[in-house]
């Protein structure tokens, strides 16, 4: 999809909602959802969405985001923040101190997987010893 562009500027690239669904491997509900929290704003021509390019690279951001495991209520700020002041530095400020505090959580559950895991092999060990034994 793309936009009429004057003959001596080339158009700026666009794209339709199903073009990034299918880019991205989300959902067109996906799409209209993170629109209606405002962390994208397509242009509307009558009920037809026209993705800029500055939609799509936040598109990328919410879902890089998500996969991190950051709130949609972190993303929108970490974006927000980018276009507004205290501008990138901002930004990156946050953006560590979120990326600590994720990092702890995920260190937190590693342990605490790790000693189920522990427990798990440990009450299979006496399961296997009982049942050598009543073998015998």
């Amino acid at each position: 999809m793309h936009d009429p562009g004057s003959a001596s500027q080339a158009p700026e690239p666009t794209w339709s909602i199903t073009e990034l669904a299918e880019e991205f491997d989300v959902t067109l509900r996906t799409i209209r959802f993170y629109e209606d929290r405002r962390l994208i704003t397509p242009e509307r021509r009558g009920t037809t969405r026209i993705f800029h390019a500055r939609d799509r690279i936040r598109l990328a951001l919410v879902l890089r985001g998500k996969r991190l495991g950051f709130s949609l209520e972190q993303i929108s700020h970490i974006i927000g923040m980018y276009d507004a002041e205290p501008g990138e530095t901002g930004q990156l400020h946050y953006l560590l101190k979120q990326i600590a505090t994720r990092r702890a959580e995920l260190e937190l559950r590693r342990r605490d997987i790790e000693e189920t895991l522990a427990e798990l092999a440990e009450v299979e060990r006496r399961c296997r010893e009982d049942l050598a034994a009543l073998n015998g």
